[in-house]
C-alpha cells in the first residue's frame, strides 16, 4: 500500500491518506486533495452564517410541541428572513409557501406569495446615509449604537431568552433628521429600507385601509428590513377624538395589533412631527422613544465644520460664526443651504466664496423670519 503525506492548510498537521499500490502518485494526490476539500466543505457548512441558527430551530421545535401557532409563525418568519438574507430565495419561497398553506394544502389566511411583492403602497430603498454622517444629540447616538449592537449580536441575547429592541418612535420638529436617521440605521445593519406610501394605502372605502396595511406588514415580516412609517400621526391618531370617523378608529386598532406582532428581525421605525396627536396606546408599543429637536449652536457648528472642510477655497468664515448666523434653522435648511453654496461654486468658480456664503445665509434667515 502506498502512503501519501499531505499537510492540512487549516491546522498545519500532517494527514496520512492510504491509497492502493496500483494508484499513481498523481492520482493519489487528487484523492487526497478531494478529501481535504470535503473536510473544508464540512467546515464551511458548520459556519453559523451558512446554516439556520440553532436558537430558531429550537424555538420551532418548542412551538410545535406546545401547539403554539403564534410562536410557530414568528419562528418560521424569522427563518425565512434568515434565508433571504443569505440569498437562499428558493428555500425562503418554499418556507413561505408552506407557512401560507399550513402544511395541509389549505389556505390559512395568509396572502399569496404574489401579493407579498412590493405593492403600490410599499417603496423599497437602498440606504446611503450613514450614522457617522449625522449630527445627533448624544443620548440619541448612544441609543442607536446600542440598537445596532443588539441586532448584530442577537444570538447571544436569544441564548439568554431575550430579543433585541426593534421598535423606535422618533419625534421632533420637521426637518431635523427623522427620515435620515431611519435610513442610517438601515445602512448600519446592511438592510433595505421599506417605506410606506400613505397615498396608496389610505382608502375611502370601509376596511380598505386596514387590508392594505395588513399586506404591507405581511411583506415586511418575512424579510430582515427596516420598516419606516413616516408621518405616523396620519394613521395612528387618538381614538378618543370626537372629530375622527369610526373608520380611522378601526384603522388605529388594527395598526396597534400589527405593531405588536412585528417580529424582532424587522426594525420598525415610526416618525411624527406631532406626537401629541398620537393615540395614547401607541407610545407603550415602542421600546425606544428618541427626540430629534432643532439643532443646538454646538450641533450647527459641528455641521458647518464638516461642510467647510470639503471646500477647496478659504471661506473667510469659522464654523462658530456660521452657527451664530443660522439660529433657528433646522438641519434640513442647513443641508439645503450647503448644497446651494456648492452648486453656485461649481457653476461659477470665479465668484468670491465669502460673498456667496454671506448672500445665501442672509437669504435663508429672511425665509425663516
Amino acid at each position: 500500500m502506498a502512503v501519501l503525506a499531505c499537510r492540512s492548510v487549516w491546522h498545519g498537521r500532517r494527514v496520512l491518506f492510504r491509497a492502493s499500490g496500483r494508484l499513481t502518485g498523481r492520482r493519489a494526490e487528487r484523492i487526497a486533495s478531494a478529501r481535504l476539500g470535503l473536510r473544508a466543505s464540512r467546515r464551511r457548512y458548520r459556519h453559523p452564517l451558512r446554516v439556520a441558527r440553532a436558537d430558531l430551530i429550537l424555538g420551532l421545535v418548542r412551538a410545535a410541541g406546545q401547539h403554539d401557532d403564534a410562536a410557530l409563525k414568528r419562528t418560521v418568519e424569522a427563518l425565512i428572513a434568515e434565508e433571504r438574507e443569505k440569498q437562499h430565495h428558493i428555500l425562503a419561497d418554499r418556507l413561505e409557501d408552506a407557512l401560507r398553506q399550513g402544511g395541509n394544502g389549505k389556505s390559512n389566511g395568509f396572502a399569496h406569495l404574489a401579493d407579498l411583492e412590493p405593492g403600490p403602497g410599499v417603496e423599497v430603498l437602498t440606504p446611503r446615509r450613514t450614522l457617522s454622517s449625522l449630527v445627533l444629540p448624544h443620548p440619541t447616538r448612544v441609543a442607536c449604537d446600542e440598537l445596532v449592537e443588539e441586532q448584530e449580536r442577537v444570538e447571544m441575547l436569544r441564548a439568554h431568552g431575550l430579543e433585541p429592541r426593534h421598535r423606535i418612535l422618533l419625534t421632533g420638529p420637521p426637518g431635523n433628521g427623522k427620515t435620515s436617521l431611519a435610513e442610517a440605521v438601515a445602512e448600519a445593519l446592511y438592510l433595505p429600507l421599506v417605506r410606506i406610501r400613505y397615498e396608496a394605502v389610505i382608502g375611502s372605502f370601509l376596511g380598505e385601509t386596514g387590508a392594505r396595511l395588513a399586506k404591507v406588514f405581511e411583506f415586511a415580516r418575512t424579510r430582515r428590513c427596516v420598516l419606516f412609517l413616516d408621518e405616523f400621526d396620519a394613521i395612528a391618531k387618538e381614538r378618543g377624538d370626537e372629530h375622527e370617523t369610526g373608520e380611522i378608529k378601526r384603522v388605529v386598532s388594527s395598526l396597534l395589533l400589527f405593531v405588536d406582532d412585528v417580529p424582532s428581525h424587522v426594525i420598525l421605525i415610526a416618525a411624527s412631527n406631532h406626537p401629541e396627536l398620537l393615540d395614547r396606546a401607541v407610545h407603550r408599543r415602542f421600546e425606544l422613544h428618541l427626540d430629534l429637536p432643532m439643532p443646538s449652536h454646538a450641533e450647527r457648528a459641528a455641521y458647518f465644520e464638516s461642510f467647510l472642510s470639503t471646500l477647496d477655497k478659504k471661506s473667510g468664515y469659522t464654523p462658530r460664526r456660521l452657527a451664530d448666523a443660522t439660529e433657528m434653522a433646522s438641519f434640513s435648511q442647513l443641508h439645503d443651504l450647503t448644497l446651494d453654496i456648492r452648486r453656485r461654486q461649481i457653476l461659477h468658480p470665479e465668484q468670491d466664496l465669502r460673498h456667496l456664503i454671506e448672500q445665501r445665509v442672509r437669504r435663508l434667515m429672511q425665509d425663516i423670519s
